[in-house]
């Protein structure tokens, strides 16, 4: 690691990647009068995946002052109904969860990946307290004060602290010389998008199968994304199939509960892994959402525990330059680490947990799962407990 060279225009962050988690962290310091750059990285393609945004996620945009321009291109998420579709011997009871019964409108707001991270592009470019740099980060100069960014295009950022958002392939992370624990599945998530002739009624229906779970999430309109949890083969022959082929093949998936099918542009397959690193905090660098972690897409914990990440950062950041304390400290860095860390492992547990009692074929495991499903089901102050976890009210 080399020293920071003399440079002019200090930062006091910098935040690198202009996913949606990113795009929330600067938006939010900014707003909070924290001077803060953002390198966007490279051009991004379209992306026709979706993003459940949960409840909590919903208020972390509300507090940035960014949902109500969002909301509009989202679908609520009223009610959400999980269906045993295997064919083994222990099968568990249908169960639907309902916002109401905890007291909200909706458990969250589905939207499009391109609409969630260009809407919020497009404030990002409003905010007086952020500068954008639309290049990508080459490489990080460490020193005892500062941290100077080298870009591939401009002069160079200087910073207190910078916020590491650049995804599973993080420069950042790789700068700072920390490691990711991996775990991959033998599964891979095929997803689409698909009008129907049924209303949804804002109900995100959840099928469990033998490969992981085939879910449909209401859009605005009568519109749906899937995410098909499959095996590496079928994905392959899913991605093979022209329009109207899949459309048949996704409506027998669903059940019909939807009616009939139609495909649009834009279906996608992602291998499934579980990653974690093993800190998310390094010297004046914190690591955010898929540069810290990464989760198979089972209920809808990916982004939404980046944006939790992102709140946590904001909230101890901002309190520290209003302080006037260094936000790259050992000390505020630690307070971010450790209001994070549980929230993290506890739900990547959690999510390894289902979707493993999916994949075995073990009896007990089966009946393990069915039986909490039951329980959920008849036991109201069970199930509400963990609706409310589920939506980000505390950690796991």
């Amino acid at each position: 690691m080399s020293a920071v060279a003399a440079h002019d225009g200090m930062h006091k962050v910098v935040v690198v990647g202009a996913g949606p988690a990113g795009l929330a962290t600067a938006i939010g310091l900014a707003a909070r009068g924290v001077p803060t750059a953002l390198v966007t990285g490279p051009d991004r393609g379209a992306d026709h995946r979706t993003t459940a945004l949960l409840e909590g996620s919903v208020r972390i945009l509300e507090d940035f002052g960014v949902w109500a321009d969002l909301a509009p291109k989202a679908a609520p998420l009223r009610d959400m109904r999980i269906a045993d579709a295997t064919r083994r011997l222990v099968r568990a009871p249908e169960v639907t969860f309902r916002s109401s019964e905890i007291g909200l409108e909706a458990f969250g707001y589905n939207i499009e990946n391109d609409s969630l991270r260009n809407g919020l592009l497009a404030q990002a470019l409003e905010q007086p307290n952020l500068h954008i740099a639309r290049t990508a980060l080459e490489r990080i100069a460490f020193g005892p004060d500062a941290l100077v960014l080298h870009l591939a295009d401009g002069a160079p950022l200087k910073a207190r602290l910078v916020a590491g958002a650049d995804g599973r392939n993080s420069t950042v992370r790789a700068a700072a010389g920390i490691k990711m624990r991996t775990h991959a599945y033998p599964q891979v998530a095929f997803t689409a998008t698909v009008q129907h002739t049924r209303p949804h009624e804002d109900t995100s229906t959840e099928f469990h199968t033998e490969t992981g779970p085939f879910t449909l999430v209401p859009l605005p309109g009568d519109r749906s994304s899937i995410v098909c949890v499959v095996s590496e083969r079928e994905a392959v022959r899913l991605l093979g199939l022209d329009d109207q082929a899949l459309a048949r093949e996704m409506e027998a998936r669903a059940s019909s509960v939807l009616g009939r099918f139609e495909i649009e542009g834009g279906r996608g397959a992602f291998p499934l892994a579980a990653e974690t690193a093993e800190t998310i905090i390094g010297d004046r660098i914190a690591l955010l959402s898929e540069a810290a972690h990464i989760m198979p897409p089972i209920g809808a914990q990916g982004l939404n525990l980046g944006l939790r990440d992102a709140g946590a950062l904001v909230d101890v950041v901002s309190h520290a330059v209003a302080s006037g304390r260094d936000p790259g400290s050992a000390e505020v860095l630690s307070r971010y680490a450790a209001a994070r860390e549980r929230d993290i492992s506890g739900r990547m547990r959690a999510v390894d947990l289902l979707n493993r009692s999916l994949l075995s074929d073990l009896v007990p495991i089966q009946s393990m799962r069915g039986f909490g499903l039951y329980l959920l089901d008849r036991i109201g102050p069970l199930r509400r407990t963990l609706m409310r976890l589920g939506v980000g009210d505390r950690a796991a």
